[in-house]
């Protein structure tokens, strides 16, 4: 062999050698632009995970938690509500490279009964108390069987509550009169002296006591307090009225947040708003018209969570 030809192959292998290392340094870099990190990696719902990604000069964020929902938020926070595992993928741009990474999270299901009412002001978390199991199961058969879905929170009353769950609100015309219907079955009252008309307890609806002197619940409606701040020199009275007794924590939910307490021991509460008060709110403070029904309708969707 010439040293011509030793000198040409010496370069080949130099020049591939180079792009070799040149192929690496790039993968390298792009696997390196897209790491990010949690905060928690194994959590059990509904917990808040923050995610921060490592690059600061990013051109576009994408994250993918892996249970449908997105952010291009570079540092998002995201509840998650299902259980299972799950891979979040971010996926950063940065000129004209892009660049992703991902990672496993274990989520395990709650030791709650939880579900989640979505609406266009927002979304409620609501914890169903085992100590009504009537109403948390019946609840819970409705949800799954797809029974809330398109309803609409038929009325509402500001300073009061917020009602819904009457199956003839699906696409019920403005002028329909709403607040009758429901399946073909009522449940039985479920009154439990610690279960209280606080602002965000999710409570039954029922027909008056002339007809319904058990105050047997509805088979579907419900309704969410909102209510008002209470006095203590009043609920002293409603104690004295109703020969019952509020725990320190009832008293200071009710002075400090409000709620209805004349209500209580006259219809079931059966479960409570966790998260998502400022809902409650907003939907109320929505404009009504005859028989307390909002001029835009507002529809609900309700999820069980595992």
């Amino acid at each position: 062999m010439s040293f011509k030809s030793i000198k040409y192959k010496i370069m080949n292998r130099a020049i591939s050698l180079i792009a070799i290392a040149a192929v690496l340094l790039f993968t390298s870099c792009s696997s390196k632009f897209s790491q990010f990190s949690s905060d928690k990696t194994e959590v059990k719902i509904p917990e808040k995970v923050n995610f921060t990604a490592m690059s600061k000069t990013g051109d576009e964020y994408h994250w993918d938690f892996g249970d449908g929902e997105i952010s291009t938020e570079r540092n998002p926070q995201h509840r998650f509500v299902k259980s299972g595992q799950r891979t979040v993928s971010l996926t950063v741009k940065k000129s004209n490279k892009s660049s992703t990474t991902q990672m496993k999270m274990n989520i395990n299901p709650t030791d709650q009964c939880l579900i989640e009412i979505q609406t266009e002001f927002g979304n409620m978390l609501v914890r169903l108390y085992d100590e009504t199991p009537l109403h948390r199961d019946n609840m819970i058969k409705l949800i799954e069987s797809g029974f809330y879905n398109d309803l609409l929170f038929h009325r509402v009353i500001n300073g009061f509550m917020i009602q819904g769950g009457d199956p003839e609100s699906r696409n019920a015309p403005a002028s329909k009169q709403l607040g009758g219907g429901g399946p073909s079955y009522t449940i039985p009252a479920e009154f439990n002296p610690h279960l209280v008309h606080k602002k965000g307890a999710i409570a039954a609806a029922r027909t008056g006591d002339a007809v319904n002197p058990e105050k047997r619940s509805s088979g579907s409606q419900f309704y969410i307090v909102q209510g008002t701040k209470q006095s203590e020199s009043g609920l002293r009275r409603i104690e004295d009225q109703k020969g019952i007794k509020y725990s320190a924590e009832q008293l200071k939910a009710l002075t400090e947040q409000g709620g209805t307490p004349f209500l209580d021991q006259e219809y079931t509460v059966f479960g409570e708003v966790i998260e998502g008060l400022e809902v409650i709110d907003k939907i109320a403070a929505t404009q009504t018209g005859k028989s307390d029904r909002p001029v835009k309708d507002v529809k609900m969707r309700i999820v069980s969570i595992h």
